[in-house]
């Protein structure tokens, strides 16, 4: 089998989703990129995950040319394509998608999840942005492509690691990381503190930000050159 590696962590980073929780019926796709190879696998369209194996996995170019597979590859390809074209070269190796409920409820209300607490600062080093909504023109043109313009756009010049996860307006959340699982970890995260932010705007709907000593604390303890969480 072609690409057998990134297949077989695509599969297992996609079988992931459902164990989660973090999507319902086929609400959900990860990808996994080989910088040297310069092609990235994806989840094939539409199919169940209990009925995926690595050889299922569509491998394409970053041009969106298929190398290998003979399935039709996820619809949000050109999205994940576009974040790998900006950040390949920066640490992403893989992208996630999915459409999980507290995520995607801030995604909806058109906010973005502000960083509450601790629990929030040891994955995202701040407030996890929400996009622009997207334009008729984008929407009508290349659309999923343009979903990646947009996300590139909030992002700025941020680096991608430090905050692995934006919030598509109207949409739901694409997610990242340095591996299939490792992306699949922060949507995990993500949607437990969006869940967490909603319940504290229930309890008090005046619930201040973390201060930036805190966020800045938390996150880099884990992150970074000077990070001294867990094991070497």
């Amino acid at each position: 089998m072609q690409y057998a590696a990134i297949r077989e962590e695509c599969l297992q980073a996609n079988l992931l989703l459902p164990r989660t929780g973090l999507v319902d019926l086929t609400f959900g796709n990860v990808s996994v990129l080989d910088p040297d190879a310069g092609v990235f696998a994806i989840k094939p369209s539409g199919v169940s995950y209990d009925k995926l194996s690595a050889s299922d996995m569509v491998v394409l170019d970053l041009e969106g040319n298929v190398v290998d597979g003979n399935l039709r590859p996820s619809s949000d390809t050109p999205t994940h394509m576009r974040l790998f074209v900006e950040y390949g070269n920066r640490g992403v190796r893989s992208v996630v998608h999915t459409h999980s409920r507290s995520a995607v409820a801030f995604a909806q209300a058109g906010m973005p999840i502000p960083c509450l607490g601790t629990t929030h600062a040891d994955h995202f080093h701040g407030m996890v942005p929400i996009t622009r909504a997207m334009t008729r023109h984008e929407v009508d043109a290349d659309y999923e492509w343009e979903t990646g313009n947009v996300i590139v756009e909030c992002i700025g010049k941020t680096n991608p690691l430090d905050m692995p996860a934006v919030l598509v307006r109207n949409h739901g959340p694409f997610v990242w990381g340095t591996g299939g699982i490792k992306a699949v970890e922060y949507a995990q995260a993500l949607e437990i503190v969006a869940d967490m932010a909603i319940k504290s705007f229930a309890i008090n709907a005046h619930c201040p930000p973390a201060p930036d000593y805190l966020v800045n604390k938390h996150f880099f303890r884990k992150h970074g050159a000077n990070a001294y969480y867990g094991q070497k």
